[in-house]
């Protein structure tokens, strides 16, 4: 049980951090040449915020 909600935060940690960060990162500084290595670097950084932050959010607004 433990383990599906552990893969479920990622994957919902994954789509949602990976849509923001594009989209917040995209607008304010545009498609500049480095874009991929700034968005990846952001993605990575928020991605690893995001799950814990899941886990324990998830279980309480259940």
């Amino acid at each position: 049980m433990m383990g599906q909600k552990i893969a479920s935060a990622m994957q919902m940690g994954i789509i949602t951090t990976g849509v923001i960060s594009f989209t917040l990162i995209s607008v304010n500084i545009g498609f500049v040449a480095n874009f991929l290595v700034i968005w990846l670097k952001s993605w990575s950084l928020v991605h690893l915020l995001v799950v814990p932050v899941i886990l324990v959010v998830g279980q309480w607004v259940q």
